[in-house]
């Protein structure tokens, strides 16, 4: 049904979505478990960090547990380009929506059960429009359900040295009642930065500002990024928040050929929270050291005068060898010559 909403009353096709919702565990705020806020001035914690080497070029309270909100997409899409690099999975492989995806509250692209869609469509919904939808659909796909998906986000963290993260779900959302929330660290969410980075095509999905998702109706998604409008070289990341868990992001960008990762956990404001990142990508690029030169390219051997006749030119054993022979041959035909100009002519 939610397909269906008419692109020309789309804030009001939002507000029937969300009266739809009502009574979904995931949008029932009475089903939300009590958590404490976590949430800092101008933030929980910070890092930042040269995206090649890993060097910390500053931190505050980098090690401060928060949540990550949607930030944790990016492990999701990590997972996904592995498995995709592996061959186990492909870009243009069907997904096949569930009821189980379909019901997921929060940001989405308001996916329908049965409806199929290829992983790199539901790739770009993840990141671009942060659908909550479509990350369930992909975990589902992937790992045949979302607490098996859940299981391989914890062995990466841990595979990364996450040591602090604990993930609980694949979306971000703040927990339902009975379950427990995602945590995070600045200096973890880094890390996972640095390990998805390893992945170029990631750039692909962190950088786009806005993607049809689909054609009938037009549904078009705009990133929650807006350092990628403001922010020079900035190509990614992620973004996150719910109430207690504030703003958060990854934030990303390449000048020349220095690349850095700025982290914030726990924003009061989002505006605050982009004011900030801008700021330390700054302050990664001032303090960055100096990428050493490229070695200057080794000068290609100069070529032969007669390239025709170096390549026709025998190994110098075999050219000695023929030239001794025909030395010989030269010595002997002498003695034939001088031989006969000795013999007599006639008695």
């Amino acid at each position: 049904m939610h397909a269906r909403i008419p692109s020309a009353s789309r804030a009001a096709g939002i507000g029937l979505a969300c009266l739809l919702a009502a009574g979904r565990p995931d949008a029932a705020s009475a089903a939300r478990a009590r958590i404490e806020p976590r949430i800092g001035n101008p933030y929980l914690g910070a890092i930042v960090t040269d995206a090649d080497t890993g060097m910390i070029l500053f931190e505050d309270r980098s090690d401060a547990p928060g949540y990550p909100a949607s930030v944790l997409k990016v492990m999701d899409l990590l997972l996904a380009l592995q498995a995709v690099r592996s061959g186990a999975l492909r870009l243009t492989d069907p997904v096949l929506v569930t009821a189980e995806s379909a019901r997921i509250g929060g940001s989405q692209v308001y996916l329908k059960e049965n409806e199929t869609f290829t992983v790199d469509d539901l790739l770009y919904a993840l990141m671009v429009q942060s659908a909550n939808d479509a990350a369930t659909a992909l975990a589902i796909h992937i790992a045949g359900g979302q607490d098996r998906f859940v299981d391989l986000m914890n062995r990466q963290a841990r595979s990364l040295r996450m040591q602090a993260t604990q993930f609980h779900s694949v979306h971000g959302l703040p927990p339902g009642a009975g379950q427990e929330p995602d945590v995070s660290t600045a200096r973890d969410l880094a890390r996972l930065a640095r390990a998805v980075l390893a992945y170029p095509e990631s750039l692909r999905y962190t950088s786009a500002t806005e993607r049809q998702f689909r054609a009938q109706p037009p549904f078009i998604m705009r990133s929650h990024n807006k350092l990628l409008f403001t922010c020079e070289g900035c190509d990614g990341m992620k973004t996150g928040y719910f109430r207690q868990a504030g703003y958060s992001m990854i934030a990303t960008a390449k000048r020349g050929d220095t690349r850095i990762i700025a982290v914030l956990l726990g924003c009061p404001d989002k505006h605050a929270r982009d004011r900030k990142a801008a700021e330390l990508l700054a302050l990664g690029f001032a303090k960055a050291p100096a990428k050493p030169a490229a070695p200057p390219p080794v000068p290609a051997p100069a070529p032969a005068a007669d390239s025709q006749a170096a390549g026709s030119r025998c190994p110098a054993w075999l050219a000695l060898l023929a030239a001794a022979a025909l030395a010989a041959a030269g010595v002997g035909a002498g003695l034939v010559i001088r031989a006969r100009r000795r013999k007599p002519t006639g008695p």
